[in-house]
């Protein structure tokens, strides 16, 4: 169910089961791992991923599990954290299409993403009261870091569903467009990104990781970007965007170190 197709530099993932919209079983999760994989391995230089039909993704395909037998450890934390972990350390930058449902796992692959493009008619929350059962794939760090704990707990409580206005509304993503739109849009974010510097963005990739890990204060942060800063002075899309601010023509980014 996950297509890789690559195009000018720019890789996209599509999770394509429309009829379950693109729930992830255990088999699905390590078909996206390996495309990902894939992905970096032709030198990318940028991503985006998406959904076919009328969602993102619904979260986990729960067709044909048995609760009492369920080993959720193993999904989640063998399968599911490992994979976000490695979606988010991708050496590019990563796009994210939201569209329909965004769902547990679904909402996890948004998390993991560095810039999300959101439908204005996408479902973002928590509605998993009604299996007794609760948030997961980083949704609670997400929208208590955003919404705070009280309006955090009224999702998970109410099972309310966001629209994808009110979750950027909200800063939980990067920007919304009319459903009609959002897919070419981000395409075309993404095109541009990959005609960019990638170790420099790259070095924001990290240091925004760090903020959000470790919750670096001014100074240290500063200094790591410091840091990073001299470190791209090495690299030639550094020495190539000084010499065309100098010569006033358009630089040409190679995305090399």
């Amino acid at each position: 169910m996950i297509e890789l197709e690559i195009h000018d530099g720019v890789a996209e993932i599509t999770l394509n089961a429309p009829a379950k919209l693109n729930a992830l079983g255990e088999a699905a999760l390590d078909e996206l791992g390996e495309a990902y994989d894939q992905a970096e391995f032709t030198g990318v230089r940028a991503l985006v991923l998406r959904g076919e039909g009328r969602a993102f993704c619904a979260g986990r395909d729960i067709a044909g599990v048995e609760p009492r037998d369920d080993d959720v450890q193993g999904y989640l934390g063998g399968r599911v954290e490992p994979l976000l972990k490695r979606m988010s350390r991708f050496p590019a930058p990563t796009f994210a299409v939201a569209h329909g449902a965004c769902l547990g796992v679904g909402l996890g692959l948004l998390i993991a993403s560095d810039i999300v493009y959101v439908a204005d008619t996408a479902k973002i929350g928590s509605p998993f009261k009604n299996l007794g059962a609760t948030l997961d794939s980083g949704g609670h760090a997400l929208f208590v870091e955003r919404l705070g704990a009280h309006r955090t707990m009224d999702l998970i409580v109410t099972g309310r569903l966001m629209t994808g206005a009110e979750a950027v509304a909200a800063g939980l993503f990067s920007r919304v467009l009319p459903a009609d739109e959002v897919l070419e849009a981000t395409r075309a974010a993404a095109r541009e990104a990959a005609s960019g510097p990638t170790q420099a963005f790259i070095a924001s990739k990290r240091l925004v990781a760090d903020l959000r890990d470790h919750r670096h204060g001014l100074w240290a942060s500063m200094s790591d970007e410091n840091r990073a800063q001299a470190a791209l002075c090495d690299t030639d899309d550094y020495r190539e965007g000084f010499a065309a601010f100098q010569e006033k023509r358009t630089p040409q980014f190679t995305g090399r170190g």
